[in-house]
């Protein structure tokens, strides 16, 4: 089968498009011709070994996972004998980075749990660019509280993948929601619902004086006080992405613990994937309120040019790959 694959960290330039061997399923595992799939952050970080801490995951010198892409969507063609909820011919889609990535082929392997079924209502397009981005979103979203009527909301990195979907899922719920990101993005968010704008290359969030209810940071590098500042006295800070230093350790270990004994709530959003999840996540899709943003599609063997792309970022939403026509 065809596949993109990479030995070596660095840029774009170290994946190639190239025939590798077709996976055979486990027992628990799911074969899957993979239609489409889609960039996440995780990609371009294993990619390029950095930050540093990726390796420790990723493989130390020389990446231990050789085929990228964790989002997937696409035709069960076998399943393992101890698979129970998908047969051969079932359209699907999941998050498949729990099991070794390897959507950026012509067939991947998963566990069922990491999938489901794709609604009919989705393009494979549509699906790919979804699972993780809209668990992140939707998980962050709910991180220590469920946002309510009339809450104030800022995500910042609104524009990218996950934010998107994050916007669409407060507003669905009357949250009033102001967006963080590129001013050329604003028009896309402004389409979505946005209410309020802040160029972050013009104004700093945290600095501005004004305060909310919940705060979603797909890109957070700032200091913990600066975080406080911007929450209201009874606010949660939920970060879904950014530093991998020591605001990362905050977040992960010593904010949780601080956040029992105070009324503001900071912490990472701890992610997880399921078909329970993943089945909201299509349901969502399915009734329109909450859709992807597609920036592009690239076919699988101009990978190389869709991560490129995605390195500038520039992009509006996901980057997808188009693996199989069917």
């Amino acid at each position: 089968m065809k596949a993109v694959v990479y030995t070596n960290y660095g840029s774009p330039d170290q994946l190639h498009y190239t025939e590798v061997k077709k996976p055979v399923p486990k027992p628990n595992q799911v074969l899957i011709k993979v239609v489409a799939s889609s960039i996440n952050s995780w990609d371009g970080d294993l990619l390029r070994g950095k930050p540093f801490l990726v390796r420790m995951f990723g493989g130390l010198f020389k990446p231990k996972q050789k085929i990228l892409g964790a989002d997937i969507a696409g035709i069960a063609e076998a399943a393992g004998s101890d698979v129970k909820n998908f047969k051969p011919g079932d359209e699907v889609m999941g998050d498949i980075a729990g099991a070794g990535f390897g959507g950026f082929a012509e067939y991947a392997v998963a566990p069922e749990k990491l999938l489901c079924k794709k609604p009919k209502q989705l393009s494979f397009e549509q699906a790919a660019a979804l699972p993780q981005a809209g668990l992140l979103a939707i998980q962050g979203l709910r991180y220590q509280k469920q946002l309510k009527e009339g809450d104030k909301v800022l995500i910042n990195g609104a524009g990218g993948g996950a934010g998107p979907i994050a916007l669409q899922y407060a507003k669905s719920l009357g949250a009033v929601v102001t967006c963080v990101d590129k001013e050329e993005k604003f028009e896309m968010l402004r389409s979505l619902g946005a209410d309020d704008f802040i160029d972050y290359r013009k104004e700093d969030y945290t600095g501005n004086g004004k305060q909310y209810d919940y705060i979603l940071d797909v890109t957070a590098h700032k200091r913990v006080a600066d975080y406080k500042r911007a929450l209201k006295p009874n606010g949660v800070f939920a970060m879904i992405g950014g530093s991998m230093g020591w605001l990362l350790f905050q977040m992960m270990l010593v904010q949780p613990l601080l956040s029992k004994y105070r009324k503001q709530k900071l912490g990472i959003m701890g992610y997880r994937v399921s078909t329970v999840a993943l089945e909201e996540l299509a349901l969502l899709a399915s009734e329109k309120n909450i859709l992807p943003v597609i920036d592009s599609v690239f076919p699988l063997e101009e990978t190389v040019q869709a991560f490129r792309h995605f390195e500038k970022g520039n992009f509006k939403g996901k980057i997808v790959i188009s693996v199989k026509g069917i």
